[in-house]
């Protein structure tokens, strides 16, 4: 059996690969930031990663 232990961040246009025992779970997907994790709320863009510019 194999553990998986990094996944694409669960927002949709977001480039991150995170780490499970470190993202953020949030209604069981996980995600690299609080702005990825919310939804990028108000139109925020980014999830402040290098080179990422998601905005859900």
């Amino acid at each position: 059996m194999t553990t998986v232990t990094q996944m694409k961040c669960a927002c949709d246009s977001c480039l991150c690969i995170v780490d499970t025992s470190q993202a953020l779970e949030k209604d069981g997907q996980y995600f690299c930031s609080d702005a990825c994790a919310d939804g990028h709320p108000e139109g925020s863009s980014g999830c402040g990663h290098t080179g990422c510019g998601c905005n859900s």
